[in-house]
């Protein structure tokens, strides 16, 4: 169970870490190659590299004190949502989330004439 203590430096800290083992040549090309059997489809996304993202952020959670668990990582999410008005925080949490979540694309051709 992590210190309810925790601060905000502390969560940025974290979520470097998750985004340097994402980023590092041991796993970016195995999310690569996840992203690339996706494709677009988000059902597919959530099958296939959600987890794996989250397992990274689990293993990198439990050294800071979390449990390597889904209610450890659950409990990691609610605390980076609550600090997410720390624009770091932020910036990293939607970092952690690009690797995941298919862009989207806002098509300016849509049709009004319904």
């Amino acid at each position: 169970m992590a210190s309810p203590n925790i601060t905000v430096d502390e969560v940025r800290n974290i979520l470097a870490e998750v985004i340097e083992v994402l980023e590092s040549a041991d796993y970016a090309p195995k999310l690569d190659e996840a992203k690339e059997a996706a494709g677009n489809e988000m059902l597919k996304m959530m099958q296939i590299v959600f987890p794996m993202v989250v397992q990274i952020q689990m293993e990198t959670i439990k050294r800071h004190g979390f449990s390597n668990t889904r209610e450890g990582i659950v409990q990691f999410t609610q605390l980076v949502r609550e600090m997410e008005s720390d624009s770091e925080v932020a910036r990293l949490h939607s970092r952690i989330r690009s690797h995941y979540l298919p862009p989207v694309s806002i098509s300016s051709n849509v049709d009004t004439s319904l």
